[in-house]
């Protein structure tokens, strides 16, 4: 008598919704041995859908001026910025004189000595030489901060560069995180009122933020910050272990899903971001379905036909 056939470990059948997706049916030893691992995801892992875009540690201005970024000449910058300390010292300076001047002149006319002439001539060069030490005062703030101060504990901005058209989507309002390039963690940053500048050759706008704190931050290094989306606009999305993560050779991006015990199916997914081994899905998935978060590669294996 023929020994009787072993029962196969995985069964797979085509399902209806796209010709390249499977079901695949493991026993009880095949789930064992490919060490699956799977999680409910739901509302307790919803998070705030946001964007990240490239950002750069600036100098954050002093008095209207503008931020100083780490691509700026700091040496013909500190010589712009004795001059422009210079100039208005000097205007201030003619300011003092031309303001003696006028109150000798007001004195003689009042001791009638003198004449109106001449205090309305000192009245004159007291209105120009204030508009000087303005135009002198503006000119240095423009230049920035000291460069010394710079290096010595001045405070910092951080300037996201955000394509224009993904600027009317994002929460303006919103603090956001900052994080290093290829890092996970990250700090905390508040929105600033900063200068109306953009990067016409990339359509980008530049936003500014004020981290909470300066520690391991240093000017003109590159970040990633991320920026969240306005309420109402899709902002809500489900979290998931990035080990659930499978890309395939055309870029395409799939969790398996467990839609009865042993029982799982590939589903298409759009990853908006990957931060700490969480993965945040802009689209694909459904609040309560449960994943496969260890062993996915191996199932995928499976499918394709490698036992």
């Amino acid at each position: 008598m023929p020994a009787e056939k072993p029962k196969p470990p995985a069964k797979v059948e085509a399902i209806g919704h796209e010709t390249e997706l499977m079901r695949v049916t493991l026993t009880a030893d095949a789930v064992q041995r490919l060490g699956l691992a799977t999680e409910a995801i739901g509302t307790g892992q919803q998070a705030t859908l946001s964007r990240s875009v490239p950002g750069e540690i600036v100098a954050a201005p002093r008095g209207g001026g503008l931020p100083v970024a780490a691509g700026t000449d700091l040496a013909a910058l500190t010589g712009l910025q004795a001059r422009a300390d210079a100039d208005a010292q000097r205007a201030m300076a003619d300011l003092k004189l031309a303001e003696a001047n006028l109150r000798r002149a007001s004195g003689l006319v009042e001791a009638e000595a003198g004449s109106i002439r001449a205090r309305d001539e000192a009245t004159q060069q007291v209105a120009a030489a204030k508009a000087a030490l303005a135009g002198a005062t503006g000119q240095r703030r423009a230049l920035g901060p000291a460069v010394a101060v710079m290096a010595d504990g001045g405070a910092l901005w951080v300037r996201a560069q955000v394509p224009a058209a993904d600027l009317a989507r994002l929460d303006r309002g919103a603090s956001v995180s900052v994080r290093p390039v290829g890092g996970t963690g990250g700090i905390m940053a508040r929105p600033v009122r900063g200068p109306a500048t953009a990067t016409p050759g990339a359509a980008s706008i530049d936003v500014y933020y004020a981290p909470a704190m300066r520690a391991g931050l240093r000017m003109g290094e590159r970040v990633l910050v991320d920026l969240p989306e306005q309420s109402g606009l899709g902002s809500a999305a489900l979290e998931v272990p990035a080990s659930a993560i499978l890309t395939d050779i055309n870029g395409g991006e799939w969790v398996y899903v467990e839609t009865a015990p042993r029982q799982f199916e590939r589903r298409r997914v759009e990853v908006a971001r990957i931060v700490g081994g969480r993965a945040t899905l802009a689209r694909g998935l459904a609040s309560g379905v449960r994943v496969v978060t260890a062993g996915a590669a191996e199932l995928f294996g499976t499918e394709f036909g490698t036992k």
